[in-house]
C-alpha cells in the first residue's frame, strides 16, 4: 500500500513519485490549495493539492483530523521561505495527485497536532490515541532501541534469554501477590510472580550458566510515580561469578546504552557502603548530583534542657543531624513552612532551622527562633561542624534514626530541585554492603533485600549477631533513583536454612514454601549472582518523562485501574463456580 513511511520522505527523492499511507495531522486551507501534514510513525510530511487536479482535491477538501489516507504524490523542494529545519522532511513537500479515505475519524477526545495540558484520566482512557502523539511515539520507540541494545549486549557476553513460568505460587518477598485462582485445584490458587528470583536460581542449578529475561513482574503494592502493579524487569543471573564481575557487566552495558542513544558518557561508577549513604544522604539512592550533607550533631545537644534534641541525641535508636542549604537563607517564613509540612509526612514531628547571616558576628550574625533553647556556644560549634557560611540555612531533625534519616533526606532532594542545587546532569554509584536483616517495630526480623541474598559471613556469626551482619548485595543508583539491585545468592543449603531460621521461619514452613529450592541446593549449586534492572524506570530516566507510566503503552493509574478496558472488572457468578469462589454480601446499610 506504500513506497515510503512518511518521516522518510526527504529531498534524496526529490522528482519521484511516492505513495504513503498516514492520519491526517492537519489540515490547512491557504488561497484555493488545500495543504495536508500527513502522520505516521516515522513522522511527518507536507501535501500540497492544487485545484487542477479535481477529484484529488474534492478528497483532499473533505478530509477532517485523523482521516486515514493513502495518498500518492511527487516530492519536490519546498518554495523559498517555506523550508522548515525543524522537521525531518522540512525541506520538501509532496504534490498529491490521488488520495484514498481508507477511514474516516470522529473528532478526537483531545487535539493532538497541538498538544494541550489533558488531565491524565482522559489521556489513558483513550490511550490509543494518547499514543498517536510524536512525543508518546518517540517514547516507545525508545524503549524499543534500549531493549534491542540490551538482548544484543546479553547475547554478546553468553547470556541465553530463557522465559521463567507466569504462574507460580505465592512467596514473602516484601510484597502482595496477585493470586489467581485454579479450577482444576479446588481452593488454591497461582500467584504472579513478583520476580523470577527462585526459576533463575534454579536455571543456575540447571548448569545454564548465564540467563537473562525482560521479565513481566507483578506486585499488588501501593502505587507512586515510579510503581505500577505490572512492571518489566531486566532479570540477569550467572554462575562462577563474584560481586565485582557481575557489577561490571552490568555497569558496561548501562554506560554503553547511555553512550550510544544519548551521546552521555556517564564515568566512573563509584562504591559506596550503605551505613555511609545513610549517614551523609539519609538514603540508600542518593543523589550524588546534590552538594549536600546531613551531618550529626548530636554530641553539642546530649546535655541540653531542651529534650525536642536532647532526648534523641541521648537515645542509642535515636538521632540529631543538620542539613545546610547553601543560598537557603533567602527562603521566606511561607516557604519553611511548606517545607516543615513536607518533612511531615515522612513522621517528622517539626523542622528547626538557623539562618546564617553574617557568621562574622558570631551568635548576633545568625536568626532563628531555636537559638535560645540549644545555648549560644552549642549553636556556633554546630555552624562550625557544618561549616556554615553567610546566606546559608541550617535544618535540624531530631527523632528516630529512621525518621530523621528519611526526612532530612528527602528534604535534601526537595530543596535541591526547588532551588536547582545540581553540580551535573547525571550522578551514577552503587551502593554496597547493605546489612543482612532490618529490625522492625515490633522487634522481629527481616530481610533488607530477600532471603536468598548470601551474607558476608558464617552461619555461627550470622546466627549469633544477625543485625551486625553485612550481605553481599549491590544496588545501582542513577540520579537519586534505583536503576537496579542484585546480590551474591545462597548456593549452600545449610546458609539457607539459616537465614530462614533467623527470620523465624519455622522448618515446617521452609519445606512447605521452599522444598523445592533447598532440596536443589543439595544437587551442587555452582555459586552464583544476579541482578534486576526495572526497565520502566531506566526508559524514565533517559527520556526525562515524570513517571513510568509515560514509558508504557497500556499503565494503570495510580489506584491501580485500567481506565481505558474497566479493568479489574465483575465476573459473572457462572465464571464463580467454576473457580468454586463465592463472595461475601456486604451488610446491609441499618
Amino acid at each position: 500500500m506504500r513506497t515510503h513511511y512518511c518521516g522518510d520522505i526527504n529531498e534524496t527523492l526529490i522528482d519521484q513519485t511516492v505513495t504513503f499511507c498516514g492520519w491526517v495531522h492537519r489540515r490547512r486551507d491557504h488561497g484555493g490549495v488545500i495543504f495536508l501534514d500527513v502522520r505516521d510513525r516515522e513522522g511527518l510530511v507536507q501535501v500540497v493539492f492544487d485545484p487542477d487536479t479535481v477529484e484529488a482535491f474534492n478528497t483532499a477538501d473533505s478530509v477532517r483530523s485523523e482521516f486515514v489516507v493513502q495518498i500518492t504524490g511527487r516530492v519536490r523542494g519546498r518554495p523559498e521561505g517555506t523550508i522548515n529545519d525543524n522537521m525531518k522532511t522540512g525541506q520538501i513537500e509532496v504534490l498529491g495527485k490521488d488520495i484514498n479515505i481508507l477511514n474516516k475519524a470522529a473528532t478526537p477526545p483531545f487535539p493532538l497536532d497541538d498538544y494541550s495540558d489533558v488531565g491524565e484520566d482522559v489521556r489513558l482512557k483513550f490511550r490509543y490515541m494518547d499514543m498517536r502523539r510524536p512525543e508518546m511515539q518517540e517514547k516507545l520507540r525508545f524503549r524499543s532501541k534500549v531493549t534491542t541494545a540490551i538482548r544484543n549486549y546479553m547475547d554478546e557476553n553468553g547470556f541465553l534469554d530463557i522465559e521463567t513460568p507466569i504462574l507460580t505460587r505465592a512467596t514473602p518477598e516484601g510484597a502482595r501477590d496477585y493470586l489467581v485462582p485454579s479450577r482444576t485445584h479446588e481452593g488454591s490458587f497461582f500467584a504472579l510472580p513478583q520476580s523470577p528470583q527462585l526459576f533463575k536460581q534454579l536455571l543456575m542449578v540447571s548448569g545454564f550458566d548465564r540467563y537473562y529475561q525482560i521479565a513481566k513482574c507483578f506486585r499488588d503494592e501501593d502505587l507512586r510515580a515510579d510503581r505500577q502493579p505490572e512492571f518489566t524487569q531486566i532479570d540477569i543471573e550467572a554462575s562462577f561469578i563474584d560481586e565485582d564481575t557481575i557489577m561490571g557487566l552490568t555497569q558496561d552495558m548501562i554506560k554503553g546504552i547511555f553512550q550510544k542513544e544519548l551521546g552521555v558518557d556517564l564515568g566512573d561508577f563509584p562504591q559506596m557502603p550503605y551505613a555511609e549513604a545513610m549517614s551523609k544522604y539519609g538514603s540508600d539512592k542518593p543523589d550524588m548530583r546534590i552538594p549536600m550533607e546531613i551531618v550529626d550533631v548530636a554530641e553539642f545537644l546530649q546535655d541540653i534542657e531542651f529534650k525536642v534534641f536532647a532526648g534523641p541525641a541521648k537515645d542509642p535508636k535515636g538521632r540529631v543531624a543538620a542539613l545546610k542549604v547553601p543560598g537557603g537563607a533567602e527562603l521566606s517564613r511561607k516557604q519553611i513552612d511548606e517545607y516543615t509540612k513536607y518533612v511531615g509526612i515522612y513522621g517528622a514531628k517539626g523542622l528547626a532551622w538557623i539562618k546564617v547571616n553574617e557568621i562574622e558576628k558570631g551568635i548576633e550574625g545568625l536568626q532563628s527562633p531555636i537559638i535560645k533553647f540549644i545555648g549560644d556556644d552549642n549553636t556556633m560549634k554546630i555552624m562550625e561542624k557544618v561549616d556554615a557560611k553567610n546566606g546559608d540555612i541550617v535544618f535540624f531533625g531530631a527523632d528516630k534514626t529512621k525518621v530523621v534519616n528519611e526526612a532530612l533526606g528527602a528534604l535534601r532532594c526537595k530543596v535541591a530541585e526547588d532551588m536547582n542545587l545540581y553540580t551535573s546532569e547525571w550522578a551514577a554509584l552503587w551502593v554496597v554492603d547493605f546489612p543482612m536483616f532490618e529490625e522492625n517495630d515490633d522487634g522481629s526480623i527481616s530481610a533488607l533485600h530477600h532471603p536468598f541474598t548470601a551474607p558476608s559471613c558464617s552461619p555461627e556469626e550470622l546466627k549469633a549477631n544477625p543485625l551486625e551482619a553485612l550481605s553481599r548485595a549491590y544496588d545501582m543508583v542513577l540520579n537519586g533513583v534505583e536503576l537496579g539491585g542484585g546480590s551474591i545468592r545462597i548456593h549452600d543449603e545449610a546458609m539457607q536454612e539459616t537465614v530462614f531460621e533467623v527470620l523465624g521461619i519455622s522448618e515446617e514452613e521452609q519445606r512447605e514454601k521452599f522444598g523445592f529450592l533447598l532440596d536443589a541446593l543439595k544437587f551442587g549449586a555452582p555459586p552464583h549472582g544476579g541482578l534486576a534492572f526495572g526497565l520502566d524506570r531506566l526508559i524514565m530516566l533517559m527520556t526525562g518523562a515524570n513517571s513510568i507510566r509515560e514509558v508504557i503503552a497500556f499503565p494503570k493509574t495510580q489506584s491501580a485501574a485500567c481506565v481505558m478496558t474497566q479493568a479489574p472488572g465483575i465476573v459473572s457468578n457462572a465464571q464463580l463456580r467454576d473457580l468454586h469462589i463465592k463472595l461475601r454480601e456486604k451488610p446491609k446499610a441499618e
